[in-house]
């Protein structure tokens, strides 16, 4: 019975040790499983932030495009009433003229 209780209080022992072991790895485990967790949160937030700071980007940039796009419309339409205005004053002088020379002899 000696070597029986000796063999037993091994088998005992070791299982222990065993379960200290699984236990151990189980922690570490869920230690990794929460370090990943939050380093991916962590890399959401950035990308999240990064979309915000694109989109701003690309608001502002279209803003801009925009404001560029009504100037130069504004000029073209400007030069061209400048430009309809210089004909009509020139045909107006024609005008002016060819009545005054069919009213004068």
């Amino acid at each position: 019975m000696d070597v029986s209780s000796r063999v037993l209080s091994e088998l005992a022992s070791r299982e222990a040790a065993l379960d200290a072991q699984i236990e151990a790895a189980r922690a570490q485990a869920q230690a990794t499983v929460e370090a990943a967790e939050a380093e991916a949160a962590g890399i959401l937030r950035e990308a999240e932030a990064r979309v915000k700071a694109l989109q701003t980007e690309h608001e502002q940039t279209l803003g801009a495009e925009v404001q560029q796009i009504r100037a130069q419309a504004s000029a073209s339409a400007q030069e061209q009433a400048q430009a309809t205005r210089a004909r009509a004053e020139a045909k107006l002088g024609q005008a002016v003229d060819t009545i005054m020379r069919a009213v004068l002899p």
